[in-house]
């Protein structure tokens, strides 16, 4: 399936999928799977608690936000794929951020936790036909298809990679 129109999703996201140099989902997923996972993973521990300024996130926070927002949109894709027409919520990021406990956990745990999920996704991704990815549902009060669901997923890793190498690293 080609990438995703700008009718496939909300306006919101455009400055994700914009990041996704693919012109499907598998090509995403073959592209920047395994780069992006090397580049979460190897983030160094003398980082781990560092905040670029007051209020902002640690790293720790930013990665377990990472894992939060895909876990959420990854089951997006699920429901979506699967033709699941019931409307799903949004969610607030930083009341995620406040209540994931990532800075008292260690920093292995939560690369690990990232690599997990990165795996489950990646592996949803593959079992889904272009029939399911064409598929509409609701997100955010939204119509979204899973297609543009799942290029967003790599679209916000991408986003926060330039973040970090910006502002952190």
């Amino acid at each position: 399936m080609p990438r995703p129109q700008a009718t496939d999703f909300p306006t919101y996201f455009t400055r994700y999928i914009a990041r996704v140099e693919a012109d499907s989902l598998s090509s995403a997923l073959t592209g920047y799977a395994k780069p992006l996972e090397d580049f979460y993973t190897g983030l160094p521990e003398s980082k781990a608690d560092y905040r670029y300024a007051p209020g902002k996130w640690t790293l720790k926070e930013l990665l377990q936000h990472i894992v939060d927002t895909e876990r959420i949109m990854s089951y997006r894709l699920l429901r979506i794929s699967r033709g699941d027409k019931t409307p799903l919520a949004s969610f607030d990021e930083d009341s995620y951020a406040t209540a994931s406990n990532a800075n008292s956990r260690s920093f292995d745990s939560i690369k690990e936790e990232f690599k997990a999920v990165r795996k489950a996704t990646d592996l949803l991704i593959t079992t889904l036909s272009e029939e399911q990815l064409a598929s509409e549902g609701i997100a955010s009060n939204l119509p979204v298809t899973a297609n543009a669901v799942g290029f967003i997923i790599f679209g916000h890793m991408l986003h926060h990679k330039g973040v970090l190498e910006e502002k952190y690293l």
